[in-house]
């Protein structure tokens, strides 16, 4: 039974506002918003268990390394949210025939082909499956099955939130915290602590975003 991947990608020039508090210039969030698509999509490619990938996107930057990957793109509206967006990946999911769906951000770098594998391979009839960011409190990944069995709500709380909407639904729920895909980046904290977890990590891992981290300077 099929299962594709689903990107929401925002626009480039609202991406990572948070980490100019940090520091970081325009052209710095930008390469590290650009690398870490980039990291992620490379992952998902190496995944035996995803058959189709597609972003999410209204940004021209996206659409390119989408296509460059091999993935879908579907036009997004930039007056709409991350939720949103990812509803529409599902739907296109759902017309290609997916009986699962993996809704990913793009800003985990250090996500990890095996332990996706290892996810989709157990997954249950009418469950939903979250991965919550490192804080336990958003969600950076849920896996659907069947593909549309919730309509997503991401943002603060939403981990909590996506165990009601599953229950709303009918369907069982499962928190399964996965290092790699805990470690989204919207601020300098974040970043400090993908920076970190990088060191202790093969070179293989996150390659784009370690060569922009690499030309940011010490952290």
């Amino acid at each position: 039974m099929s299962l594709v991947a689903v990107l929401p990608v925002k626009r480039f020039p609202s991406a990572k506002a948070r980490l100019a508090d940090g520091g970081l210039s325009s052209a710095q969030r930008l390469a590290l918003a650009t690398g870490m698509l980039s990291d992620v999509l490379a992952a998902l490619r190496r995944c035996d268990l995803v058959d189709d990938i597609v972003v999410v996107t209204s940004e021209p930057g996206a659409e390119a390394l989408a296509r460059g990957a091999g993935a879908q793109v579907v036009a997004d509206d930039p007056s709409e949210g991350h939720s949103e967006a990812a509803q529409r990946g599902i739907d296109w999911a759902v017309a290609d025939g997916a009986f699962h769906t993996l809704l990913i951000a793009g800003d985990v770098p250090a996500v990890n082909p095996a332990e996706i594998d290892s996810l989709i391979g157990s997954l249950a009839e009418d469950e939903v499956v979250i991965i919550p960011d490192r804080h336990g409190n958003g969600t950076n990944a849920l896996i659907l099955t069947p593909a549309d069995v919730i309509s997503p709500s991401f943002g603060e709380g939403s981990c909590e939130r996506h165990q009601q909407i599953a229950d709303a639904a009918g369907a069982s729920s499962r928190i399964e915290p996965n290092f790699g895909i805990g470690l989204d980046v919207d601020t300098a904290d974040d970043l400090d602590a993908l920076y970190t977890a990088l060191e202790d990590q093969e070179p293989s891992v996150a390659p784009y975003t370690r060569a922009v981290i690499g030309r940011l300077g010490p952290r």
